[in-house]
Formats: structure tokens, C-alpha cells, sequence
């Protein structure tokens, strides 16, 4: 038989998962407990770093004067299947919640503006897209897996780190939100 790498988890996983209770219904066997997902979730260490950034649009964004809302700064880029692939989930809670009470940041890494800019105006996508054309924002925030997304408190400390494919509009997202409201 041979054998199947699927190179994103979160579809891989839910492969695996249908073919399991598929071939378990068939044999009369009870089906087995949905697979892990497909992303870690870990907290926040050390102080939060400064994000500044430009917009798509040429505004500067800085984390500093975000003060009083949740937000959500999600690294991503186009060619990042997951990254795409969670996008309309960001997007669904961006518009769920308000801006007002919860930002959603989705900073392109290391694309030219114009790839940015497509891609958000292909898949309807209107949440702020910084850039970070060099990838100094990406570094700076410690990250090297896509997509990463840190979760940081109304007081602009960031509380969370969740690195892979989340389902955003899903019961374990808004768990995670809620406490980030709540602080």
C-alpha cells in the first residue's frame, strides 16, 4: 500500500479522522475520539516586543496605542496553505466581536505589498494587513512557524502564542478570547 504525506496538518488529521470512523462504522467498532489539533497553543514568555507597522493602505499601526482592546496579531503569508485556510475564520470573529472590543491584525511576512493586497482583495478579506516586507516584525516576535498568532490583553501584554491552523469561529478559539476580554 502505499503511503500518503499530506504536508498540512489540520487536513491530514481530519483525513485520518473520517478514514478511522468510516473503517470503524463498517466494522461495528466504536469510533475513536476526533484527532489532536492541529496547532499548539502555549503561553506568553518574557515582556511583549513593540510592533509598528505600515498597512496596506499606508497607515502605521503600533501596538502601544491599542490600549483598551483585545487583539489578534496573525503571521501570515499567501503562499502558507493554513494561513489561507484560517483566514476567513479571522475574518468571521473580526466581524463577530468589533473592532472596538477585538482587533484582528493579519501582518503579511516578507511578500510585496501587491501580493498582500491581492490576496486580500480575492477572498474578500477587509481586516488591517500590515507589512513586514523584511521580516524584522516576524523575528522580533519570535516567530518561525506559520501561521502564529498572539493573543495580547486590553493592556497590550501579550498573553498567548498559538502556532498552526486554528478554526477561529470554534468553542477552544472563543474560550481563548474570552479570557483576553475579560483581562
Amino acid at each position: 500500500m502505499a503511503s500518503f504525506f499530506h504536508p498540512f496538518p489540520a487536513r491530514r488529521h481530519l483525513l485520518q479522522g473520517a478514514v478511522a470512523a468510516a473503517g470503524a462504522a463498517l466494522l461495528g467498532r466504536p469510533v475513536q475520539a476526533a484527532p489532536e489539533p492541529a496547532y499548539t497553543v502555549s503561553a506568553w514568555q518574557g515582556s511583549t516586543p513593540p510592533l509598528q507597522a505600515l498597512d496596506t493602505q499606508g497607515k502605521s499601526w503600533r501596538l502601544d496605542t491599542l490600549r483598551g482592546r483585545a487583539v489578534l496579531v496573525n503571521f501570515w503569508a499567501s503562499w502558507c496553505e493554513p494561513c489561507r485556510a484560517e483566514m476567513p475564520t479571522l475574518q468571521q470573529i473580526a466581524d463577530l466581536y468589533g473592532p472596538d472590543r477585538l482587533l484582528v491584525l493579519a501582518l503579511n511576512f516578507k511578500e510585496h505589498p501587491n501580493r498582500a493586497i491581492q490576496f486580500a482583495s480575492a477572498t474578500g478579506l477587509s481586516l488591517p494587513v500590515l507589512l513586514d516586507p523584511q521580516g524584522q516584525t516576524a523575528r522580533a516576535w519570535g516567530v518561525k512557524v506559520f501561521p502564529t498568532t498572539v493573543l495580547i490583553d486590553r493592556q497590550g501584554r501579550a498573553r498567548q502564542r498559538v502556532q498552526g491552523e486554528v478554526d477561529w469561529t470554534g468553542a477552544p478559539a472563543a474560550r481563548m478570547i474570552d479570557v483576553l476580554l475579560k483581562s
